[in-house]
C-alpha cells in the first residue's frame, strides 16, 4: 500500500510558490485534509494552493505543465463522483473567487466559482429573479460546481441548466491563455493564440455533423439530462469554435479549462407556489403515476422510497401526515405547482384536483400554498442525502449514484432496481431524485475493508450499467461522470463518440494534466482504485459524510479549518495513530491545536446547515476539556463561585486601561501573551469600551416576567452615546407597563458558556447549581418566563436549562428581542425613525429562531434595513475574539466589505460582544436593536429632558 503522505519535490513547491507567493500549502495537514470530499475516493494532493485572481490561475497552469504535475481545481459541489480528488496539486477556488455582479436589473447576473448559489440567488432576490440550476446543495455548492458538472436541480430539468442558461464565461486554457468568450472579437482571439484548437474544434464539428448515428445517440442522450462524458450536443448546437469550446467546459469537470467567471440569463422567481406530498402504498403506484403527473404540468415532481421516508421522519421538521405513517413499502411523491400570479396557481391547483383524487394515495393530497409547509418539506428533500448518509452504519462509506431514463421506463427502472439491491444484499438502500425527468439518485453504504465487499460492489456496478443502457438511459445524469463513471462513457456512447471525446480532451489539454483520470478513462478497474475506507472514531461526528453543507457558514473556513476538515483530520490521526506512524500523528496533532481547537468558535452554526445536525462544537469543546489541567478547572470554579466580584473587576479593569495609552496596554499584553500563551490572555486594543455597570435587582408587583439581564453589560460598556441594553429593556418595559423581576444576586449569574465553550466543566456546574434555582423561585416554578437580553446568553440559558436532566419543569427563556417583538412593539410610537439601518443577525439569533423578529423590529423604526450579504457568525465569540483576533478579523471580511460599500445611519445587531466584532471590522458603532428602538420611539418630552 503506498504511503499516505507521498514525498513532494521541492522544485515543485517552489514552482508553484513563485505562481501564488502566499496561497501554497504542503503541510501534511492540509494535503490530508483537503484529500477528502463527499466521494467515495481518497486521493493525497502534493500540494493545496489557494490562487488570487485570472492570472494566478494562468502561473498555475504554466507552473504544472512545466514540473509535469496534473492539477485539479476544487469548487463546492463537485465532489459526489471523485471528481474533486488529486494526486497531484488541488487548487482551491472557493476562497479568493466570490464576487457577484447583478446585471440589467437582474436578468443576467455575472458571478465568480467561488459563490454559492445561494449567495448568488439572495443577490437576485430583489430583483425577483433567480439562477435557473437548483441544486439540493445550494447552500454549499458553488458556481465553479455547477458549471463544471452542468448542475441541474428540482425544477430547471434540461431546459435551464447550466449549459443552456450560461451565457459566457472567462475561460483560462492548460496552455495561460485566458479569453472572454463574451468579446465580440472572441473567436478570432482563440483562432490567434490557439490555432491548432480552433482548426480543430470546427473539425470534430464536421465530423459529428456528418454522422447520421452520432446525430442520432446525441439526440437521444441529451434529451433526458446527462452529464456522462462531455457535453457533444455543443458540435449539435453551436457553430463557432468559441462558442462549441464554451459548450464543451460546461459539464467537463475541470479537464478542459478553468472558468474564472461566468455569466448567467437569469429565470423569474416565481412567487405563488402551492406543495403537496403524495404518499403511495408502494413504489410501484408512485412511478406509475407519474407520467400523468408530468402531463398535468407541475414543475417539480421529486420521490422518496420508502427508506428515504423512515429517515425523513427523523428531521424534527418532518410533517405530521409522515410522522404517523407506519412506512413500509411506501413512496412518496413531493409535487409543487410554481406561478407568477395568484389566479394561475388557483387554476393550476384547480386543475389538478381530479387527477389527484383518483390516484391511489393513502392520504389525503391538498395543495398547500403555505409557505411554513413548503419549507418544511422542501428542507427534508434537499438535505436528504446527507439526512440518509448520516444515519449508515459506523465505519461504512455513503455511495450516491445518479441515473437518468426516459420517464415511460422510470418505473420498471425502479422495480429492477431493487431487485438488484436484494440481488447484491444491499441492505436500506434508497431511491429518491427528480422524478418529473426521469432523474433517480440511489445510495448504497459499502465497508470497502475486505476482497467480499469490492466484488460486491464490482458485481452490483456491472449489472447498473446493464439496467440503465437497457432503457436507452444515462449513466450520470447531474452528479458528473467523476472517476465512478469514467470506465462506462466508451460503453455508453460507443466507439465513435467515444473517440471524439478522447481528441477533445486531446486538443484542449493536449499535456493531459488537467484533472487526470476524471470523466474518461480507459482503465476498467479506475472506478475501484483509491477508494475511500471511514474510520470510527468519536461519536460526536461519525455520521458526517463530508458533504461539505457546513463549509460556507463556518467563521474560521478562510482562515483555518472547516467542521468537514475539522472531522477528516481526527479521522487522518485516528489512522495515523492505528499505522504506528506517530510522526505524522504528532504533526497532525500540532497544527491541530490551533487550527482545530483554538480557532474553532464553537458558534454552532455548522449545525443550522449540517443535514444531520452536527455540531463540531461539541467535539471541539470535548477537546478542550481533555486539554484542561486541574489548576485550571479549579481556578475557573472559583471564578464562578465569586462571579459578581469578577465581573464587577473585569469592568473596572477595562475603564481602567481605556484611560492608559493605548500602545502600553496592547503591548504589555501583547508581552503577556507570547510568555503564557494566546489562547490563555485576552488581547486589549483601544476599541474596547470601557467596563459596564453592575446588574440590580428589582421586585415590581406581579411581574409578568423575569429580566435576566447579562452579565456581559457588566463587564463591557455600551456603545458611544447608547443607554446600554439593560437601560433600554428597562424603559421599554416601563414605557408599556410591563412588570418584571431581577432576581436577588442577578450580579453573581452568569448562563455559564464562558465555561462550556472552554471546556471547564466544574465551573459551569457550580453556576448551572446556582443560577437554575433562582431562576426557578423567581418564575414561580416556571409559572412566568425568563427574559434575557443577549442572544447568545438566552442560548446559554437554554443550555443550562437542558443539562439540568428535567429538574425544572416548564422552565422558560425568550430571548428579549422575541419578547419585545411579541408584547411590546405594538405599544411603541416611532417618534425619531431611523434612515437606513445595517442589521448583523447572529449565530444564536439564528439558533433561537429570532432572526425574523430581530427584522420587524429594525423595520418597524427604519425605512430602510440592510442585512449586509456575507454576513455569518462573527467569530467574537465571548472573548474568542480577544484571544484570536484574527479569528473575527476574517470571518466579518466579507460583511464588512458589503457594509462599507455606503453609510448608514445606524448599526445594530443582538448581542454586545457580536457588536463589538462587528465595530471592529467595521468601523462603525454597533448597538443593541433594542437600543436603537428605544432611542427611535423615545417619547417627546423624554427627548426634550434629555437633550
Amino acid at each position: 500500500m503506498p504511503p499516505r503522505l507521498p514525498h513532494v519535490e521541492p522544485a515543485l513547491l517552489s514552482a508553484l510558490e513563485a505562481a501564488v507567493p502566499t496561497g501554497v500549502h504542503s503541510r501534511p495537514s492540509d494535503r490530508l485534509g483537503h484529500a477528502h470530499d463527499a466521494s467515495h475516493y481518497l486521493l493525497t494532493p502534493q500540494a493545496v494552493v489557494t490562487p488570487d485572481g485570472t492570472e494566478q490561475i494562468a502561473a498555475l497552469l504554466r507552473a504544472s505543465a512545466a514540473q509535469g504535475v496534473p492539477l485539479t481545481f476544487r469548487s463546492g459541489g463537485t465532489s459526489l463522483s471523485g471528481q474533486a480528488s488529486s494526486a497531484g496539486v488541488l487548487v482551491d477556488t472557493r476562497r479568493n473567487f466570490r464576487d457577484i455582479d447583478v446585471l440589467d436589473g437582474g436578468l443576467r447576473v455575472r458571478v465568480q466559482p467561488g459563490a454559492t448559489v445561494r449567495a448568488v440567488n439572495a443577490r437576485l432576490s430583489p430583483y425577483k429573479r433567480k439562477l435557473g440550476p437548483d441544486p439540493a446543495s445550494e447552500g454549499a455548492c458553488t458556481i465553479g460546481g455547477v458549471v463544471a458538472n452542468n448542475s441541474s436541480g428540482m425544477a430547471c430539468g434540461t431546459e435551464f441548466n447550466s449549459y443552456r442558461t450560461l451565457e459566457s464565461a472567462i475561460l483560462v486554457l492548460p496552455s495561460g491563455t485566458v479569453i472572454d468568450t463574451k468579446d465580440a472579437d472572441a473567436d478570432e482571439r482563440l483562432r490567434a493564440f490557439e490555432p491548432a484548437l480552433h482548426t480543430g474544434l470546427l473539425r470534430l464539428r464536421d465530423r459529428v455533423r456528418a454522422n447520421p448515428a452520432s446525430l442520432a445517440t446525441i439526440e437521444k442522450l441529451y434529451s433526458i439530462k446527462n452529464t456522462m462524458g462531455y457535453g457533444l450536443n455543443s458540435f449539435v448546437d453551436h457553430d463557432t469554435a468559441i462558442q462549441i469550446l464554451l459548450h464543451l467546459v460546461i459539464g467537463s469537470e475541470g479537464t478542459l479549462a478553468f472558468v474564472a467567471e461566468a455569466t448567467f440569463r437569469t429565470l423569474p422567481a416565481l412567487s405563488h407556489l402551492a406543495t403537496g406530498f403524495l404518499i403511495f402504498d408502494s413504489l410501484d403506484h408512485a412511478t406509475g403515476a407519474l407520467p400523468e403527473l408530468v402531463a398535468s404540468g407541475f414543475s417539480t415532481i421529486e420521490l422518496l422510497d420508502a427508506t428515504s421516508l423512515r429517515v425523513a421522519q427523523r428531521d424534527p421538521q418532518a410533517i405530521g401526515s409522515l410522522l404517523d405513517l407506519p412506512v413500509d413499502g411506501h413512496a412518496a411523491l413531493l409535487v409543487e405547482h410554481q406561478t407568477d400570479s395568484k389566479e394561475l396557481l388557483a387554476d393550476r391547483v384547480e386543475g389538478s384536483r381530479a387527477l389527484l383524487e383518483r390516484l391511489p394515495l393513502v392520504s389525503g393530497a391538498a395543495l398547500s400554498p403555505d409557505p411554513k409547509t413548503r419549507a418544511a418539506l422542501w428542507h427534508i428533500r434537499k438535505g436528504l442525502y446527507a439526512t440518509v448518509a448520516g444515519n449508515r452504519p459506523s465505519g461504512t462509506t455513503a455511495l450516491l449514484e445518479d441515473i437518468a431514463v426516459p420517464v415511460p421506463a422510470l418505473l420498471d427502472t425502479c422495480t429492477q432496481l431493487v431487485e438488484l439491491f436484494d440481488k447484491h444484499d444491499y441492505e436500506d438502500s434508497v431511491i429518491f431524485g427528480h422524478a418529473k425527468d426521469g432523474n433517480i439518485h440511489f445510495m448504497l453504504n459499502e465497508r470497502f475493508r475486505d476482497t467480499s465487499s469490492l466484488d460486491r460492489y464490482i458485481a452490483f456496478t456491472d449489472d447498473m450499467v446493464d439496467l440503465v443502457l437497457a432503457h436507452d438511459g444515462t449513466l450520470k445524469a447531474e452528479h458528473g461522470t467523476g472517476r465512478v463513471m469514467a470506465p462506462f462513457v466508451r460503453r455508453q456512447y460507443g466507439d465513435e463518440l467515444f473517440g471524439i471525446m478522447q481528441e477533445t480532451k486531446r486538443l484542449i489539454d493536449p499535456s493531459g494534466l488537467l484533472n487526470p483520470g476524471v470523466l474518461l478513462n480507459e482503465d476498467p478497474a479506475s472506478h475501484i482504485s483509491n477508494l475511500k475506507v471511514t474510520p470510527t472514531v468519536e461519536k460526536e461526528v461519525d455520521r458526517c459524510v463530508e458533504c461539505g453543507y457546513c463549509e460556507p457558514v463556518c467563521p474560521s473556513k478562510d482562515l483555518t479549518l472547516t467542521p468537514r476538515l475539522r472531522i477528516v483530520l481526527r479521522r487522518e490521526m485516528a489512522d495515523a495513530e492505528a499505522a504506528g506512524d506517530t510522526e505524522l500523528l504528532t504533526s497532525l496533532q500540532k497544527d491541530y491545536q490551533y487550527d482545530g481547537v483554538d480557532t474553532c468558535a464553537v458558534d454552532g452554526m455548522c449545525a443550522t446547515a449540517c443535514p444531520v445536525l452536527i455540531d463540531t462544537g461539541d467535539l471541539v469543546r470535548r477537546l478542550r476539556k481533555e486539554q484542561r489541567n486541574p489548576v485550571e478547572q479549579a481556578g475557573w470554579k472559583v471564578a464562578a463561585q465569586h462571579w459578581g466580584a469578577t465581573a464587577r473587576a473585569g469592568g473596572i479593569a477595562l475603564s481602567a486601561v481605556k484611560k492608559l495609552p493605548a500602545p502600553l496596554v496592547t503591548g504589555a499584553a501583547a508581552f503577556t501573551r507570547k510568555i503564557v500563551g494566546a489562547d490563555t490572555v485576552p488581547l486589549w486594543e483601544k476599541d474596547l469600551p470601557a467596563g459596564g455597570v453592575p446588574r440590580l435587582p428589582r421586585h415590581d408587583d406581579a411581574p409578568e416576567v423575569v429580566y435576566f439581564a447579562a452579565c456581559i453589560g457588566t463587564m463591557f460598556g455600551p456603545a458611544v452615546g447608547a443607554p446600554g441594553v439593560t437601560r433600554a429593556f428597562l424603559d421599554l418595559c416601563d414605557r408599556t407597563d410591563v412588570k418584571l423581576t431581577i432576581p436577588d444576586g442577578i450580579a453573581s449569574m452568569c448562563c455559564g458558556t464562558p465555561w462550556k465553550s472552554k471546556g471547564l466543566t466544574d465551573g459551569y456546574e457550580e453556576m448551572r447549581e446556582r443560577v437554575l434555582p433562582a431562576l426557578w423561585e423567581a418564575s414561580d416554578h416556571g409559572r412566568i418566563p425568563v427574559v434575557c437580553d443577549a442572544a447568545s446568553c438566552t442560548e446559554g440559558v437554554e443550555r443550562l436549562i437542558g443539562s439540568s436532566d428535567g429538574r425544572f419543569p416548564g422552565l422558560r427563556i425568550i430571548d428579549a428581542v422575541e419578547f419585545i417583538d411579541e408584547r411590546v412593539l405594538g405599544s411603541l410610537s416611532v417618534t425619531a425613525p431611523v434612515g437606513s439601518l445595517a442589521l448583523h443577525p447572529t449565530c444564536s439569533s439564528t439558533h433561537l429562531g429570532t432572526n425574523d423578529a430581530l427584522s420587524r423590529i429594525a423595520e418597524t423604526i427604519a425605512a430602510e434595513v440592510v442585512i449586509p450579504d456575507g454576513w455569518g457568525c462573527c467569530a467574537f465569540a465571548g472573548d474568542r475574539g480577544m484571544l484570536h483576533p484574527e479569528l473575527t478579523a476574517s470571518a466579518t471580511a466579507m460583511e464588512a466589505a458589503a457594509v462599507n460599500t455606503r453609510d448608514f445611519d445606524a448599526y445594530a445587531s443582538t448581542n454586545r460582544t457580536c457588536e463589538l466584532g462587528l465595530t471592529r471590522a467595521t468601523g462603525h458603532e454597533y448597538e443593541h436593536l433594542l437600543e436603537t428602538l428605544e432611542r427611535a420611539t423615545r417619547p417627546t418630552e423624554q427627548k426634550k429632558a434629555t437633550s
